[in-house]
C-alpha cells in the first residue's frame, strides 16, 4: 500500500477527534493492538462523525447508511495501556455515498489510517444524497494541514 499524504498522518487536518482507552484483550499474542481492535476504535470514530452529521432522530424513515469498504493502513504498533486519538473527518462526497477519513494517533504519532466508504441508501436503493445532508457533511470535510518539516 502507498504511504499515506503527509497532510493524513497531522490530527489539525481532521474536524472531529476523541480519544478512547485501549483495553487488555485487544492485545495480540505480542503485546501489540491486534487489527480487531484498531478496526474497532475506527469504528468509534466513525459513529461520533455519523451521529454529528446525521442525528438518528432527523433522519428520514426511508433511509438507511451502510458500510461499502474499510481500508486500513498500519502504519505503526499501538500498546495497550496508552489511549488513542482517532481524527476524523469527511474525504470525499459521492452522489450517494461520501468517505470518510481518519487516523489514529498514540503517544504523539500516527499509528494508523482508515478510509470507510458509505453508502446512503433511500427506499432499498442508491439514490442521490439529499442536499440537506451534503450540506452537513461539507461542514465536516477533512482539510489538508501539513506537518512542519523536522
Amino acid at each position: 500500500m502507498p504511504k499515506p499524504e503527509s497532510w493524513r498522518l497531522n490530527p489539525a487536518s481532521y474536524p472531529v477527534c476523541a480519544e478512547f482507552q485501549t483495553r487488555f484483550q485487544d492485545m495480540d499474542i505480542n503485546g501489540h493492538l491486534n487489527n480487531v481492535a484498531f478496526a474497532a476504535l475506527f469504528e468509534s470514530g466513525r459513529v461520533l462523525i455519523n451521529r454529528q452529521v446525521r442525528p438518528l432522530g432527523e433522519r428520514p424513515a426511508n433511509e438507511r447508511t451502510m458500510v461499502a469498504a474499510v481500508e486500513i493502513n498500519y502504519l505503526a504498533e499501538g500498546h495497550f495501556p496508552d489511549p488513542v486519538q482517532i481524527a476524523t473527518g469527511i474525504g470525499r462526497i459521492g452522489t450517494s455515498s461520501w468517505t470518510i477519513v481518519q487516523a489514529m494517533f498514540q503517544n504523539g504519532r500516527c499509528i494508523a489510517t482508515c478510509d470507510t466508504v458509505v453508502v446512503c441508501r433511500t427506499d432499498g436503493a442508491a439514490k442521490p444524497l439529499r442536499a440537506a445532508m451534503v450540506a452537513e457533511l461539507e461542514a465536516t470535510m477533512a482539510r489538508p494541514v501539513s506537518l512542519p518539516p523536522p
